[in-house]
């Protein structure tokens, strides 16, 4: 059982030691992992009444990274994230649900391309810690699925042999780990 106490406080969000990820599946074969490596968020967190939790996160988009700089400067362009138009998007939180011990629901507002949808990502608590510099951690893991045509995110390419290029649905992988204030 965690410490209720250490859980609750003002956080940030430790972006050497947090991935902000996703994989979309290309060619209809396999998956393209890519990460956003320029962000930064923050959170509050009460243990006692998870209500009053919430967090907020933004993300540069021409940081994205997918080991590929051809694919990487083909997805800032208008085609998909027009980072020269949206440089950044964001999420932030209107809900905080505990389902169990170790598992909480963030419902919130993320956009993309001044398109906002909610959406809900089950997180799952990996610990508290203290780090050998004196920092209180905490981290989380969770992942949700989009469709990126909702956020304007429409280039596609259909293949010969039937499908398309790039998958609609889009899966979102965040582990956080953050710096208690």
């Amino acid at each position: 059982m965690v410490d209720t106490a250490a859980l609750t406080g003002n956080w940030t969000i430790d972006p050497a030691h947090t991935t902000i990820g996703f994989s979309a599946r290309h060619a209809m074969v396999t998956k393209v992992r890519g990460t956003f490596d320029e962000f930064e968020g923050s959170a509050y967190t009460d243990a006692e009444t998870p209500g009053n939790s919430h967090v907020e996160v933004s993300i540069k988009t021409a940081s994205i990274n997918t080991n590929n700089e051809a694919r990487d400067q083909h997805v800032r362009t208008g085609d998909f994230l027009d980072v020269d138009t949206y440089p950044t998007m964001s999420f932030k939180s209107t809900k905080v649900e505990q389902l169990d011990e170790e598992t909480a629901r963030i419902t919130g507002d993320l956009t993309i391309k001044e398109t906002t949808k909610e959406i809900s990502i089950d997180f799952e608590l990996g610990g508290v810690a203290q780090d050998p510099f004196g920092n209180t951690r905490m981290g989380w893991e969770g992942s949700t699925t989009i469709n990126r045509q909702d956020y304007g995110v429409t280039f596609n390419a259909a293949l010969e042999t039937g499908g398309v290029l790039v998958s609609d649905k889009v899966t979102l992988e965040i582990e956080i780990s953050a710096i208690k204030a």
